[in-house]
């Protein structure tokens, strides 16, 4: 035994290594990133949606559905006509009654007893489009009244895409109608709860081949369900929070006093300034820009709401190339960008301190019922994900 410890005892000659080569390194190098990107897409990469009422966070889980899970059957497009008649009905009932409201006049008599018609239905939709209704809803879509009600819409709440479902009313009033995929796009139910996709998208060679599971979670955007989104903060990548740029001239439904960008712009510093969410990814989709140009162009303005875009408009005539829908949109980019840039408040004293931490957000403008558009957007906010993701494997 004390000879066997001697042996283990006794300096052993010393050996020489190679160093390895910058080609074996390399060799090492990509096997072990290869490891870890297969461990990365066996996980799950979790998107949350997040946005005030009507920003457009339903229309992108439907459009994730159409590019990724071969869009909608025949049966459940038919499910979706309740849908698409109540927002037809509601559409029709709040143009009448805010007739009233805003002092205008009919265009004709009979236009006023279709109203009358209209205003003694109940608020939920028919079940069938019947002869009778559709020619009351056509007559009042057709009066000079109802559309100049309509061009001051902003007054009031109508959903987005009443004049989408009314100037397709003729086709969707038809006895064997079935909801088009631009239909169901356009179409709007209120968001309650927490409702979740699942998809997977093929990765590109540079990350590793194969594909990868996408989690997207959707919450309700109206003040009374937003206690709920801290259900699903735990394991997100990612937030897609969405802001609508045509609501510069609207106020809340739930709160008539409080203009809706505002509203979006503080709830937006809300989510940034989250320490749960300090570690996720934060892109903003600056939805329904189409909208917006509309309203522009029909003598809407955002310095009306917004004082403030009269001096940052005059800091930049240097590029007196844009449109002035050009600089509505860098003006609402920007109020988000300043927003990025303040000091993180901190509500106690063991609360981290993530001012130093260095983080990015991302912007993309967007048309939610566009598919080629959120196929290309999504297509970048993807590939920004999933980078992000192996970002640290150069590190090894």
């Amino acid at each position: 035994m004390k000879l066997r410890l001697l042996r283990c005892l006794r300096q052993q000659p010393k050996q020489t290594t190679r160093p390895m080569q910058q080609e074996e390194l390399e060799v090492v190098r990509h096997h072990m990133m290869k490891d870890m990107q297969k461990n990365n897409t066996d996980m799950p990469v979790k998107i949350l949606l997040l946005g005030t009422a009507e920003s457009g966070k339903t229309t992108i889980i439907k459009q994730m559905r159409i590019l990724h899970i071969n869009g909608f059957t025949d049966d459940e497009r038919r499910e979706k006509i309740p849908e698409i008649y109540q927002n037809i009905h509601d559409s029709i009932i709040q143009l009448v009654r805010q007739m009233t409201l805003l002092d205008i006049g009919f265009g004709s008599r009979s236009s006023e007893r279709s109203a009358d018609y209209i205003l003694s239905l109940d608020s939920l939709a028919p079940d069938y489009m019947s002869e009778e209704y559709c020619d009351h809803v056509m007559a009042l879509w057709n009066d000079v009244g109802i559309r100049s009600c309509y061009n001051r819409s902003n007054e009031f709440p109508l959903l987005d895409s009443a004049k989408y479902f009314l100037d397709n009313f003729v086709r969707i009033s038809d006895m064997d109608y079935i909801p088009s995929t631009e239909d169901i796009l356009h179409s709007r139910k209120i968001t309650t709860g927490i409702s979740q996709i699942t998809f997977r998208v093929p990765l590109p060679k540079s990350l590793g081949g194969g594909d990868q599971e996408f989690r997207m979670y959707d919450v309700g955007g109206q003040r009374d369900q937003r206690n709920k989104w801290i259900q699903v903060f735990e394991g997100i990548q990612a937030v897609l929070f969405l802001i609508s740029c045509s609501e510069f001239d609207q106020n809340l439904r739930e709160d008539p006093t409080q203009n809706r960008l505002q509203e979006a712009l503080k709830l937006f510093r809300a989510v940034w300034q989250n320490r749960f969410l300090s570690s996720a990814g934060l892109i903003v989709f600056l939805n329904k820009y189409d909208i917006m140009e509309r309203k522009i162009r029909a003598g809407k303005h955002i310095v009306d709401y917004f004082p403030e875009f009269e001096e940052f408009q005059s800091r930049r005539q240097q590029n007196n190339l844009f449109d002035e829908s050009d600089w509505t949109k860098m003006f609402i980019k920007q109020k988000m960008v300043d927003i990025t840039q303040e000091p993180f408040k901190r509500n106690s004293r063991n609360q981290t301190d993530y001012s130093s931490t260095e983080r990015e957000c991302y912007y993309h403008f967007t048309v939610a019922t566009d598919t080629r558009c959120i196929r290309d957007v999504f297509s970048d906010v993807q590939q920004m994900i999933l980078s992000e993701n192996v970002s640290g494997l150069a590190l090894y």
